[in-house]
């Protein structure tokens, strides 16, 4: 095991392994994500507005998503969404209680060996920016009101989606764990149609 990884860190890489997932892909579930174009053939501009974020919805959706877009305060974990273990709760700032920090075991980069995910800054999506389990209907009306987005308009939402690592690490997430569907590239090219498009739900 890697030299400095704490007792938590331990239990939590012991737990992993023990419930590491086989990929979606595996299983025959679609990988890639429609592009922008496919939809031309939409006459109604409003209708190929909402079918862009429909689309998007395959990634939203997808457990790399809503298991840190929690309905709670504890994040799940694995193609299943299961309830993190050990347990751990989101905290005044979404990086865990004072007693386990995220940081304790998710260190600035995934430790595949352990099947232990990582990224510089882990942390919880704020709890207004909840999902899990809501229609893509509902995440469209909620990612539009900047009360529940984090105060994005529309178009910061290209950036957030597109550019943010954290968010890209959906793609890149380690041994166990299927990626979001296509590529964080893909996904950025749908936001920025719909936005362009006047930014439509389904």
């Amino acid at each position: 095991m890697r030299s400095g990884l704490s007792l938590g860190a331990a239990f939590l890489a012991a737990s992993l392994l023990v419930g590491a997932a086989a990929s979606r892909s595996d299983a025959g579930e679609p990988s890639t994500l429609a592009p922008p174009q496919s939809f031309a053939g939409i006459a109604d501009p409003e209708a190929r507005s909402a079918a862009y974020f429909t689309e998007l919805g395959k990634v939203l959706t997808h457990p790399r998503c809503t298991n840190c877009h929690p309905a709670g305060d504890r994040p799940r974990q694995g193609d299943e969404a299961r309830p993190h273990q050990p347990p751990v709760f989101r905290g005044a700032d979404g990086k865990g209680l004072p007693a386990l920090r995220c940081a304790s075991c998710h260190r600035g980069a995934n430790f595949d060996p352990a099947g232990l995910p990582g990224h510089p800054i882990w942390h919880l999506a704020p709890a207004e920016m909840a999902w899990e389990g809501k229609t893509v209907p509902q995440i469209c009306a909620q990612i539009k009101d900047p009360a529940r987005n984090g105060g994005r308009s529309p178009g910061d939402l290209i950036a957030h989606i597109g550019d943010d690592t954290l968010v890209g690490w959906a793609w890149a997430p380690g041994r166990g764990r299927s990626p979001a569907l296509g590529t964080q590239k893909a996904a950025r090219a749908l936001v920025e149609a719909w936005v362009e498009s006047g930014a439509a739900c389904p």
